[in-house]
């Protein structure tokens, strides 16, 4: 891989390679692979926008021109933040043609984010909308080149709309009408993509449980295969259909199997703008969507609109839930409700995927969150102090195998922490282990709160939190709700009257933090409770929380 790292040894890597998981190939390479042999086929899309393979494969090349006109080489890190819309598509597989790599970052991030995001991987673009969500995400990426610096990494920022009144700021459009002028703008097969397939590909972000986000390297060889693994679990084929609801960024979304498992076998990619059940189950009708994917959150949203019984959802075969643990009387409502399939689906974009499967008994389906996507995924369970624990036994989920990385990017000192010395990745996860494979998840070790699929880590919360001028100690913690999974509360001590909820997430925003992690509640208390070792106890403020 590029950038020195742990990585696979070679007989790993020689065994993956001969079972056929790794097929050396570049994204690029597949993509103009896909666009002779699908040529005519609906690929992607978005509104009323479609292209087939051949034109996807031709926005590859065009995009990759446009970008290496500015200055975008082999190697660059590209960050992208966009929201639902085929233009994340087609820079993704432009920057791959040009064997630069995508970061992918969330709509929801603000300056402290993208700013940490550029410095961590040296990225020298961002692609951005114009507005979203009434958002200006052309203001946030001036403050972040700011703050930055002249010298700093952040050399070009590309606006999917309008660019505004920033200096140097590239329309989307313009950059590809550049990239599809002149007889030498196409990108040539044999520049069009890095020439190792085991090198690295797209970072993506970590949940983050110790403040900014990590940065997670994936292959071309192991995130291939995660797709594909995916989509030979759901039983994709030329006939799919899939609608990408949730953000285009998430691991889930993009790779279990989603955009790319879909795009792999051939299928069809449609494009949510919104994940309203009424957006979503429009489209269902209209574009024949046989497969899509939510968190918890949504599905008593969609299960409400569904009662209806306005829309034709015919063609729905299976709906994945992930993100978060799906509540056993929500699953066994879901399916009915919308005529498919449910599947769970459990994961980490760190690497190992475990799915339900499309033949489980209903009570696996309802109750567990699926096994392993790949036969050669090693899963450990194990104790405190490191012991294998018996199926039916609670532990923390330890994992390696074919697209679970073995280091987190630039992060020497947290990699010998978070990986075993024989390779295994320390998920954080509680887990238990079925004897017929599937796992259920129980809770985390780690000190971070999943609120509907959006991971918030506490520390960085927190840290920020003591930012305000009448909080003189904070903990964060998270209580069950049966909306979120889990929603947030601050325990703060102060000077004085507490900040409410609305000041808190005002104050927070001003510090350049993501909305999802103000906290739902504030609860003013005299003093932190601590454990008989000097640290903060939250399990006796979670308790607390629920009493």
């Amino acid at each position: 891989m590029t950038e020195t790292q742990p990585t696979w040894s070679e007989a790993e890597s020689a065994r993956y390679r001969a079972a056929g998981h790794w097929q050396g190939v570049t994204f690029g390479a597949r993509l103009r692979q896909a666009g002779a042999e699908h040529a005519q086929r609906v690929a992607l899309v978005d509104g009323d926008r479609r292209w087939t393979y051949a034109d996807l494969d031709a926005e590859a090349d065009r995009v990759a021109a446009g970008l290496r006109g500015l200055g975008v080489e082999r190697g660059d890190r590209v960050v992208l933040q966009l929201p639902n819309c085929a233009e994340f598509v087609l820079a993704w597989f432009g920057l791959q043609r040009l064997g630069a790599v995508p970061v992918h970052a969330m709509p929801g991030h603000r300056s402290r984010e993208i700013g940490h995001l550029v410095r961590l991987s040296d990225a020298v673009a961002c692609v951005v909308p114009d507005l979203h969500a009434r958002f200006d995400h052309r203001r946030l990426m001036s403050d972040v080149r700011a703050e930055l610096g002249p010298d700093g990494p952040l050399r070009h920022v590309v606006v999917v709309g309008d660019p505004g009144p920033y200096d140097g700021f590239v329309p989307f459009d313009a950059l590809r009408e550049s990239g599809g002028r002149g007889p030498s703008a196409p990108v040539s097969d044999s520049d069009s993509a890095d020439p190792d397939p085991g090198g690295l590909a797209l970072l993506l972000l970590s949940g983050g449980t110790t403040g900014l986000p990590k940065l997670i390297p994936r292959t071309h060889d192991d995130y291939a295969y995660n797709a594909r693994a995916c989509a030979g679990v759901c039983a994709l084929d030329t006939r799919s259909v899939y609608l990408a609801v949730l953000p285009l960024g998430f691991n889930f979304t993009f790779a279990c199997p989603g955009v790319l498992g879909t795009l792999m076998a051939g299928g069809t990619v449609v494009i949510a703008p919104d994940p309203s059940p009424q957006t979503a189950f429009a489209l269902i009708e209209r574009e024949g969507v046989t497969l899509t994917s939510l968190t918890p959150p949504l599905v008593p949203h969609w299960t409400d609109e569904a009662a209806s019984g306005s829309w034709d959802l015919g063609s729905l075969a299976v709906v994945q839930v992930g993100g978060a643990r799906l509540p056993e009387d929500h699953a066994r409502r879901l399916g009915p409700a919308l005529g498919a399939r449910v599947q769970q689906v459990f994961g980490m974009a760190e690497g190992l995927i475990n799915l339900t499967r499309l033949d489980d008994a209903e009570d696996l389906v309802c109750t567990t969150q699926g096994r392993p996507a790949s036969p050669d995924d090693e899963i450990l369970v194990v104790d405190a102090g490191g012991r294998p624990v018996p199926d039916g036994t609670a532990g923390e989920l330890l994992t390696r195998g074919p697209y679970t990385l073995r280091g987190y990017y630039r992060a020497e000192a947290h990699n010998r922490t978070a990986f075993t010395p024989d390779g295994y990745y320390r998920s954080g996860d509680v887990v238990r282990r079925l004897p017929s494979g599937h796992l259920v998840v129980v809770g985390r070790i780690k000190d971070q709160i999943n609120r509907g699929g959006e991971k918030i880590p506490a520390v960085e919360v927190e840290e920020e939190l003591l930012t305000h001028p009448a909080v003189t100690a904070a903990a964060l913690v998270g209580v069950p709700d049966e909306r979120w999974g889990e929603r947030s509360v601050a325990f703060v001590v102060c000077t004085g009257t507490a900040p409410g909820a609305r000041e808190v997430a005002a104050h927070l925003a001003s510090r350049g933090l993501a909305g999802y992690k103000a906290p739902d509640e504030i609860v003013q208390v005299p003093g932190l409770p601590l454990t008989a070792v000097g640290k903060v106890d939250k399990a006796a403020l979670a308790r607390r929380s629920e009493g």
